[in-house]
């Protein structure tokens, strides 16, 4: 019914740059809050950053200043501009996103990850 598809992922050295797109498909009507998380190898899957329906954000300490996430509503897609990459940001990157589709259901969608790794 929905679908979210990550890519821009790869592999990177430390200092550099990527952007990571998640593009959302489907039925749908509405697309609220999005977020991008991470997990790195071994620990918890953790929020990087969040853009809200009316396009205020907030983001993980480690990352401000750094990550910038931006949303492109007629093309249903979500960016996480990612600058001065370090090591510690290597991780399987995760979008999530509130939608509501057109049978006025709305629940969290995944999409399926990402890599990103950084090497020093």
């Amino acid at each position: 019914q929905v679908q979210l598809v990550e890519s821009g992922g790869g592999l990177v050295q430390a200092g550099g740059s990527l952007r990571l797109s998640c593009a959302a498909s489907g039925s749908i009507s509405n697309i609220n809050s999005v977020g991008w998380y991470r997990q790195p190898p071994g620990k918890q899957r953790e929020l990087v950053a969040r853009v809200f329906g009316i396009g205020n954000t907030d983001y993980t300490d480690s990352v401000k200043g750094r990550f910038t996430i931006s949303r492109d509503n007629p093309k249903n897609t979500v960016y996480l501009q990612m600058n001065s990459l370090k090591p510690e940001d290597t991780a399987v990157y995760y979008c999530s996103a509130i939608i509501r589709t057109t049978d006025w259901t709305t629940r969290n969608y995944w999409g399926q990850g990402t890599q990103v790794t950084v090497s020093s």
